[in-house]
C-alpha cells in the first residue's frame, strides 16, 4: 500500500463505513478526528481549485464538498446514537454499553435520525416520540397542528391516570387529567412539550400545548454585526446570559431551543421567546 498517496473517494467512504466497527471508547474520538480530516480534504480541494480550469474546479469541488458534508453528517449521527442512545428499529442497547453495535445498510436508509441530521436539522439530545415504532420528530416542529391519533389511557388499580399509550409509543406521561376519560395533559418521558390528548366521540386527538414560560432573547448591534444573547434566569436571583451563535432571529430561536433541550430538557418547547433590543 502507498502511504504517501491521497486517499480517495472510495477509501474514504470505506473508512467511514469502519468507524461504526469500533470499540465505544473510541468511537467517539476517531470520528471527531475523520471529521477534522474531512474538514482538511475540503480546504485542500479549494486550494487546488485555484490552480484548476473552471470546468473541473466545479465538479471537484462540488464531489468533495457532498463526500465531506456526508461524512460530516455520519460522524453526527453516530456520535448522537452513542450519547442518546436510540434508533428508529429500536436495537441500540441502553446504557452502559461496551460495544458499538452493527449498523446495517437498512439502519443508514430507514433512519429518520440521519435523515433529519442530512436535511441540515440538529438532534434532540434526547430520544423523541415514536410513532409505530419509528422516531416522530415531525410532532415537535408542527407548532399547534391538531393531529388524530390512536390513544388509550394506562390506569393504577385505584383508577388514576399513570401513562398513555400514543401511536404504539407507551412512554408518555399523563400531566394532568382535565376531565375525566376525555381530557388530558401528557408529555412523553417527562421531556419536551406539553400536549393536549383529547378523545371526543370516537375521535382522538393530540395538540400541542401554548408555551407556559417566556424567556428574554437581547439582540445588540454593533459595527454592523448583530448579536443574540438570552437571558436565563438561575436560582437566588442571578441570570445566566446564553450567547447565541445566530445572524437573525429564527435562528436565534432555534440555538435558545437547542440550548434548553440540552440543559433544561424538562422545559423544551414550552419556552416562548421575547425580543429585547440592547442600545
Amino acid at each position: 500500500m502507498d502511504t504517501d498517496a491521497p486517499l480517495d473517494a472510495d477509501d474514504l467512504m470505506l473508512m467511514a463505513d469502519r468507524l461504526e466497527q469500533l470499540p465505544g471508547d473510541a468511537a467517539e474520538w476517531v470520528g471527531r478526528l475523520f471529521a477534522e480530516c474531512m474538514r482538511a480534504r475540503m480546504h485542500e480541494a479549494e486550494l487546488l481549485s485555484q490552480c484548476a480550469p473552471r470546468g473541473e474546479q466545479v465538479g471537484d469541488q462540488q464531489l468533495e464538498a457532498q463526500l465531506a458534508q456526508v461524512a460530516l453528517d455520519a460522524a453526527e449521527w453516530l456520535k448522537t446514537l452513542w450519547d442518546v442512545g436510540y434508533m428508529g428499529a429500536g436495537s441500540f442497547p441502553s446504557q452502559p454499553r461496551s460495544a458499538f453495535p452493527l449498523i446495517e445498510l437498512e439502519d443508514v436508509l430507514k433512519s429518520a435520525l440521519f435523515a433529519r441530521i442530512r436535511q441540515g436539522k440538529r438532534p434532540l439530545p434526547f430520544p423523541p416520540p415514536t410513532r409505530h415504532g419509528l422516531p416522530w420528530h415531525e410532532l415537535y416542529e408542527c407548532g399547534d397542528e391538531v393531529q388524530s391519533v390512536e390513544a388509550e389511557i394506562v390506569r393504577d388499580g385505584q383508577r388514576s391516570p399513570v401513562g398513555a399509550i400514543i401511536e404504539g409509543c407507551a412512554n408518555w406521561q399523563v400531566i394532568d387529567e382535565v376531565e375525566i376519560d376525555r381530557n388530558y395533559v401528557v408529555q412523553h418521558r417527562g421531556k419536551g412539550p406539553y400536549f393536549r390528548l383529547q378523545f371526543e366521540s370516537g375521535v382522538v386527538t393530540l395538540r400541542r400545548e401554548m408555551p407556559h414560560w417566556k424567556r428574554m432573547i437581547h439582540i445588540q448591534e454593533r459595527g454592523g454585526i448583530r448579536s443574540f444573547t438570552l437571558s436565563w434566569p438561575q436560582d437566588g436571583g442571578h441570570t445566566q446570559e446564553v450567547p447565541l451563535r445566530a445572524t437573525t432571529w429564527e435562528r436565534a430561536e432555534t440555538e435558545a431551543d437547542y440550548w434548553i433541550a440540552h440543559h433544561h430538557p424538562e422545559m423544551y418547547g414550552q419556552v416562548s421567546f421575547v425580543r429585547v433590543e440592547v442600545a
